[in-house]
Parts: C-alpha cells; structure tokens; sequence
C-alpha cells in the first residue's frame, strides 16, 4: 500500500487535516484545531532531539521520541513515549508514558512520569514542544526528592559504577 511508504510527517499531517473535518476520524473543534497547530509547531520548531506525531488518523493520540541531551547520562539513548490528549485538553493535561524502558528517578517501571507539569503545575499555555523539553530537560536533571523509582534516585545520588551496560545509562 503506498500510504505504507509515505514519509512520517506527510502521514501526520494528513491525519492533522483529516481530523480536523467535521466527519474525521475524531479530532473536531477546538481541541483538533490546537492539536493541528500544535503538531505544526513542532515541526517547524526545529529543536533537536524531539519529536511527535500523531498515530494514524487519531489526533488525540500522538507517539513521542526523545534523545537524551548531550552531557548526561542518557546521551545517545532515544526514547519513545505516548501522549493520550483528553477531550479537555488544553485545559487538562495529556497523559504522558515513556513507551520505551527508562531508568529515571522520576520514571516507573510501567513508564509513569513524574513531572510537575503533567499534574498539578499543569497550564493550558503549555503544548506538545514544551512537554518533550521538559521530559528532556527532566532526564538530566531529576527530582531526587519526588522519585519513582527510589532505587534510580539513590544511585542518582550515589553513582557507584560509572561503565555502561547495554542500553543502560552510564552510572548504573
């Protein structure tokens, strides 16, 4: 099927507009069209080591990618992650989950993120960009006091081998 072979961003943009009409497969009104813009935005943003894109021709369901930053532990790993925006969204926050395994401090074993922004620091003045920065951002530098992973956290402040082993970051 030559839809198969078409570039990701072509893809998404297409299930963009195609969500956007009212007998589209899901996104209507206003949250469609913010999720429009925003998967737009993004694009255009040109920031390094993030990326997002809506799953087929659902736009309230996006998978996200992350390249750990330069200078940490995480850098040269890439990360997959879901972002499910409710029928509320701007106002209420999306679900974010890494898809790919991640050992973090602030990440669970189930990929749980926790991250101010997601929950009680939510505002409807962040978007999809600012998200994926600050999970980004949040990778090299954790809340050691907030953890989910509490082993994570104490070897995040008490490195004790400094090798890498497999995909795992440097200091574990």
């Amino acid at each position: 099927m030559a839809s198969q072979n078409r570039d990701p961003a072509a893809a998404s943009v297409a299930a963009a507009r195609k969500g956007a009409e009212p007998s589209g497969g899901g996104a209507r009104g206003p949250v469609g069209k913010r999720l429009q813009q925003e998967l737009m935005t993004l694009m255009m943003s040109g920031d390094k080591g993030i990326s997002a894109f809506p799953e087929s021709d659902n736009l309230f369901k996006w998978v996200g990618t992350i390249h750990g930053a330069a200078g940490t532990v995480y850098e040269d790993l890439r990360y997959k992650l879901s972002l499910e925006f409710p029928s509320g969204y701007p106002y209420n926050a999306p679900t974010v989950k890494f898809l790919t395994p991640c050992y973090h401090p602030n990440v669970d074993t189930q990929g749980n993120i926790c991250l101010d922004i997601l929950k009680d620091k939510w505002s409807a003045l962040y978007d999809v960009r600012t998200i994926l920065l600050s999970i980004q951002s949040l990778l090299g530098e954790p809340n050691i006091d907030s953890p989910l992973n509490t082993h994570a956290a104490e070897l995040w402040k008490n490195p004790t081998d400094p090798e890498p082993k497999g995909d795992a970051p440097r200091w574990w």
